[in-house]
Formats: C-alpha cells, sequence, structure tokens
C-alpha cells in the first residue's frame, strides 16, 4: 500500500466518530476536497499529499505527533504539526502561536493551508451557519490566507494554480465582503 493510501485509510479511520463544526461535510469529504485541490496544483510529493491527507488528526482525533512521525516519517509528521494548533494552550494564546506556525511554515504546509481555506470556505458557503458565523468564520480563513500569502505570491511563477485557486475562493466571498479579497 502507498504512503498515500496508507495516509488516506488513517485519516478515514480516525475521523469515523468525529464531525466537522458543521456537519453538512464529514471530516473524510473534507479532506479530500483538499487532497484534490493540491493535486489540481499540480503537487505530486508523497509526503505532501500524505500530510494533507492528515493534517487534521491531531486537532481533531487522538493521534499524536509521535504516531504520525513512527507511520509516516519526520517530514510528514513535521508538516501536520506545523497546520495543528495546540490544544494544551488558552484559546487565545493557541491562536496567536497557530498563526505564528503558519507563517514560519514550508511552502508545502502553506499549500495545504491554502487548499485547505479554499475547501473550507466552499463547505462555509453551503453550510446552515447564520450570516453573522459564516462572516465571522470567512474572515478567519481569510485571516490565515493573508498570513501565508507572501510566500503564496513569491512562487505562483512556479506553481500557476496559486493564482486561480486564490481567484476561487476571492469569487467565494460574498460581494459585500469583496473589498477585502484574500490577495
Amino acid at each position: 500500500m502507498s504512503k498515500i493510501q496508507s495516509a488516506e485509510n488513517f485519516s478515514k479511520e480516525r475521523h469515523v466518530n468525529t464531525s466537522r463544526i458543521d456537519a453538512n461535510v464529514s471530516h473524510y469529504e473534507h479532506l479530500a476536497s483538499v487532497v484534490a485541490r493540491l493535486k489540481n496544483l499540480g503537487i505530486i510529493d508523497d509526503d505532501t499529499i500524505s500530510a494533507a491527507w492528515l493534517n487534521d488528526t491531531i486537532n481533531y482525533t487522538v493521534a499524536s505527533f509521535n504516531e504520525i512521525d513512527q507511520r509516516f516519517g519526520s517530514r510528514v509528521a513535521v508538516l501536520v504539526l506545523s497546520l495543528s494548533r495546540d490544544k494544551s494552550l488558552s484559546r487565545s494564546i493557541q491562536e496567536e502561536q497557530f498563526v505564528k506556525q503558519l507563517k514560519e511554515s514550508s511552502l508545502e504546509a502553506k499549500l495545504i493551508k491554502l487548499c485547505d481555506i479554499s475547501a473550507s470556505l466552499r463547505d462555509l458557503k453551503n453550510s446552515q451557519f447564520s450570516k453573522t458565523r459564516k462572516s465571522k468564520e470567512m474572515k478567519k480563513q481569510v485571516h490565515y490566507l493573508n498570513v501565508i500569502k507572501t510566500d503564496l505570491v513569491k512562487n505562483r511563477d512556479k506553481i500557476p494554480g496559486i493564482t486561480s485557486l486564490i481567484n476561487g475562493i476571492n469569487d467565494i466571498m460574498p460581494s459585500h465582503e469583496k473589498k477585502d479579497k484574500a490577495i
């Protein structure tokens, strides 16, 4: 079994009894959407695709960094960790730390996060949340995008799909928020 297939299976097993904030989309469907977006960008690296399948496992399941490291290797584990929150911290400090991690993360981690943001916004558009909740969640996702945009912009010639993915994010945003385009 390939590393990617193993990561997909591991994620599917771990997320079996979990649900996303808005239950319209399962974790598995969301992660499949993230992986599809990465592949559309031309990313074929096994470690990056595997990390995309695993990127929510530390946050939402009992999977640990050490377990991911042992099963999938240090590179995958570090990518997953750079996209995970430290749940031992208070909520406000957790958010500050997460933003700092995103800013300092590798390009591969930022590409996974870009695809995660795109998939999350698509999921949000179809959610049952109130307009206020949707707006709040959208602003949070755009904030994360702004944190990673410098590296994305620097690499859009190497990975041309970045621009179309960001344009898609801008198109998803409600018209009243388009004045705050993501990039």
